[in-house]
C-alpha cells in the first residue's frame, strides 16, 4: 500500500496539518509503483527529506493509458456532454479554492517560493486557469462551411484522446492548471507526469479530482523520473498527443521522441532569455521595481525572466545605482516568513548548476556588480546577482540560467537595442520601459517575442495566449488558443441530393 504523507505546518504564514496517501494515481485509484519503489522529495531549504513517494515506472505509464482509454471510449470524450465537463471541473475549482492555503504551503515546502507568492500568485492563479477553461467546456465548436447549396458542410472540433502532459518544477501546480485546463475542457482522458522535485500538489491535486467526481482513468497522475516516465510518455503508441514544459534541451528530446514512435501531436513552452528594455524617458522607480521582479521573482526560476537588462545610456548609472539598492533590499530566507520575497532554489542540482553559471561569467571578465555567493549555511540559498560589463558572447548573457541572476547591459538607440535584444535563440517574452507611447508599441512589434510586456513584467492570465518564438516553444498555452492543442477537426460532408 502507498505510504501517507503527513505534516504539521506552524509558522506564521500558516498553521494546519496535511494528511494523505503519496500513490501514484491510476484510474481512481492511489496505487503503489509497478516496481515498488520510492522517491525522496527534499525540503530546499535545508536538504532534509520530507518524505517518500511512489515512483510511478513504463509499466505503470502502459496500465495508465489503458485506463485513460477506455475512459475515453466509455465515460468521457464524445461521452461526456461539455455541461458535464464544466460542471466537474467548477467542483474541482471550489474545492482547490476550500484548500486553497494547504495548496500554497504544499508549494512552498517543496519548492522553496514564498508562502506568500504561492498563495496569491500560483494557487490564485491554478484556480482561475480551471475556472475559465470550465467555462469553455461547452463552447467548443466547428462551424458550418458554405459550399453549394447541394451539400451541407460543417466542422467538428473533436477531442484526441488520450493525451499525455509532461509539467516542470518551478510552478509545480499553476503548470498543472494550464495543462488540466484545455486537455479537460476539450475531452481529452489526460497521464500526467509531475517532476520528482516537486510532486506534492499534483499528489493532492489527484486527491482533489477524486473528491470532484471524476470518472475512474480521466486523469492518471504518475510521479517518476523523466529518462523513465517521461521517456515512455513521449514514445507510447497509444498517447496521440504530448505537451510539454521545461527547458529547451529536455523539449528536443520529447520531440525526437513522439516523431519517432507514433508522430505523436507535440505542443512545447520552453526556456527563454527575455529582454528587458529600459529607455531613457522611463519612469525609473518604476522600471527599477518591475526590473527586480523580472529577475528575481520565483528565484529567478521563470522561464519569461526578464534576465538581459538594457539600459539606454543617458539613464544608465542612474537605473544602475537604483537597481543594486533595490536588489540587496529584498529579503532571502525562510519561505513562510512574511518578509521573506526570495526562497532557496529547488535543488541541489539547480543550485550547482547556477554556480556554475555564476563562477563563468567571473572567469570570462564580467564584473559581479552585486550577490554571486552563496546565502546562510544550509539549504539552496543564492544572493540575488547582477552582472555588469558583460560581452554578447558570454554564456550568463546568452544561456538561460534559471536563477536570480541578471545582466545590466548600456545600450545607445532604439536600433542597437533592438539587434542586441533579438540576438538570442530564445524568443519567450520581452519587457519595455519607456513613456513614448509610439516608441513602446514599435519596440514590442520588432521584437521576437511571443508575449512583450510594456511598463510591466510576468503579467499573466489565463484568457491571454503565452508560448514562444524561435527555440522557446511549439503552440501557445492559456486562452482560446491552447483550446486548439487538443482538438482534431473533423470535416463532415452531407449530400443533400447531388448526383454524380
Amino acid at each position: 500500500m502507498p505510504s501517507t504523507f503527513s505534516y504539521d505546518f506552524n509558522s506564521a504564514a500558516y498553521k494546519g496539518q496535511v494528511s494523505f496517501s503519496t500513490g501514484i494515481y491510476i484510474n481512481g485509484q492511489f496505487l503503489d509503483g509497478a516496481d515498488n519503489t520510492t522517491i525522496d522529495v527534499i525540503n530546499p531549504t535545508n536538504g532534509k527529506v520530507i518524505t517518500k513517494i511512489s515512483e510511478a515506472t513504463p509499466k505503470d505509464v502502459d496500465t495508465a493509458v489503458v485506463a485513460a482509454q477506455k475512459a475515453f471510449d466509455t465515460v468521457w470524450g464524445l461521452n461526456a456532454p461539455g455541461a458535464k465537463r464544466s460542471t466537474l471541473m467548477g467542483k474541482l475549482a471550489n474545492l482547490m479554492q476550500d484548500h486553497a492555503d494547504e495548496l500554497a504551503a504544499l508549494e512552498a515546502l517543496d519548492n522553496g517560493k514564498t508562502f506568500s507568492w504561492a498563495r496569491n500568485a500560483d494557487v490564485a492563479g491554478s484556480i482561475d486557469c480551471i475556472r475559465y477553461y470550465a467555462g469553455w467546456a461547452d463552447k467548443v465548436t466547428g462551424q458550418v462551411v458554405e459550399t453549394t447549396e447541394a451539400k451541407l458542410t460543417y466542422t467538428r472540433h473533436e477531442p484526441i484522446g488520450v493525451v499525455g502532459q509532461i509539467i516542470p518544477w518551478n510552478f509545480p501546480l499553476l503548470m498543472m492548471a494550464w495543462k488540466l485546463g484545455p486537455a479537460l475542457a476539450t475531452g481529452n482522458a489526460i497521464v500526467l507526469k509531475p517532476s520528482e522535485f516537486t510532486p506534492l500538489t499534483a499528489i493532492r491535486m489527484a486527491h482533489l479530482i477524486h473528491e470532484a467526481g471524476f470518472p475512474p482513468g480521466v486523469v492518471n497522475i504518475l510521479t517518476g523520473y523523466g529518462n523513465t516516465v517521461g521517456n515512455a510518455i513521449s514514445t507510447h503508441m497509444e498517447i496521440e498527443k504530448v505537451a510539454f514544459t521545461g527547458s529547451t534541451l529536455v523539449g528536443r528530446k520529447i520531440m525526437e521522441a513522439a516523431s519517432k514512435s507514433n508522430l505523436k501531436n507535440v505542443t512545447l513552452e520552453l526556456g527563454g532569455k527575455s529582454p528587458n528594455i529600459i529607455f531613457d524617458d522611463a519612469d525609473i522607480k518604476q522600471a527599477v521595481d518591475w526590473a527586480a521582479f523580472g529577475v528575481f521573482w520565483n528565484h529567478g526560476q521563470t522561464c519569461c525572466a526578464g534576465t538581459r537588462i538594457f539600459v539606454q545610456a543617458g539613464i544608465y548609472d542612474e537605473f544602475l545605482k537604483r537597481f543594486t539598492e533595490k536588489t540587496l533590499s529584498l529579503k532571502v530566507g525562510d519561505p513562510f516568513s512574511p518578509e521573506t520575497f526570495q526562497g532557496p532554489q529547488v535543488s541541489e542540482i539547480q543550485y550547482n548548476r547556477i554556480m556554475e553559471y555564476i563562477k563563468s561569467g567571473k572567469e570570462q571578465g564580467a564584473t559581479c556588480h552585486v550577490g554571486g555567493e552563496r546565502h546562510g549555511t544550509e539549504g539552496y540559498f543564492i544572493k540575488p546577482t547582477i552582472f555588469t560589463n558583460v560581452d554578447p558572447s558570454m554564456k550568463i548573457v546568452q544561456e538561460e540560467i534559471f536563477g536570480p541572476v541578471g545582466v545590466v547591459i548600456k545600450f545607445e538607440d532604439e536600433d542597437d537595442v533592438i539587434r542586441q535584444a533579438n540576438d538570442t535563440v530564445y524568443g519567450l517574452a520581452a519587457a519595455i520601459f519607456t513613456q513614448n507611447l509610439n516608441r513602446a508599441i514599435t519596440t514590442a512589434h520588432r521584437l521576437k517575442a511571443g508575449t512583450a510586456w510594456i511598463n510591466c513584467v510576468n503579467q499573466l492570465h489565463s484568457n491571454v495566449p503565452f508560448g514562444g518564438f524561435k527555440q522557446s516553444g511549439i503552440g501557445r498555452e492559456l486562452g482560446e488558443y491552447a483550446l486548439h492543442n487538443y482538438t482534431a477537426v473533423k470535416a463532415v460532408h452531407v449530400n443533400l441530393g447531388h448526383t454524380v
